[in-house]
């Protein structure tokens, strides 16, 4: 099936790249989490906006992407979350959570899209996040998750 994709997904592509993905990774799952649209004759309009949109947010150059990374990996970042008695959460950290406590630690800003969780963060201490800032740059953060 042929599919535009809205956003970025990992081994796939970028927003606004036309690609060719079997059927039912298509119908069941990036187009219900609206990781993609259908592609139509139509829709090929639909890329130059997706892809001019995309120039605007993304960081344009390995300097740059360097730069942030810099920044990022000076960054020491707390979260506060509830816990229970044996530090296991109640829930888990999500990438926007860490997006907003690397924002609130006087860091840039991250689009929580960009953030890969190696596995979902459930328990107090410390742990380690990637950011992609540029397909060839990933930054390497470390999150101290304490109880509230």
């Amino acid at each position: 099936m042929k599919i535009i994709l809205t956003h970025e997904v990992s081994g796939l592509g970028a927003a606004g790249d036309v690609v060719d993905v079997k059927d039912g990774y298509a119908r069941n799952y990036l187009i219900p989490r609206k990781f993609a649209i259908r592609w139509t004759k139509g829709g090929e309009k639909d890329v130059e906006q997706i892809r001019r949109a995309r120039k605007i947010h993304e960081i344009q150059t390995i300097e740059q992407a360097n730069q942030v990374k810099g920044q990022l990996e000076g960054v020491k970042v707390r979260l506060a979350v509830r816990s229970g008695d044996a530090g296991r959460l109640f829930g888990s950290v999500t990438p926007a959570d860490v997006a907003s406590a690397i924002k609130a630690a006087g860091g840039p800003e991250v689009d929580k899209r960009r953030i890969e969780l190696g596995s979902p963060i459930k328990t107090l201490g410390a742990h380690e996040t990637s950011v992609r800032l540029h397909p060839e740059v990933a930054a390497k953060v470390s999150i101290e998750v304490v109880a509230a």
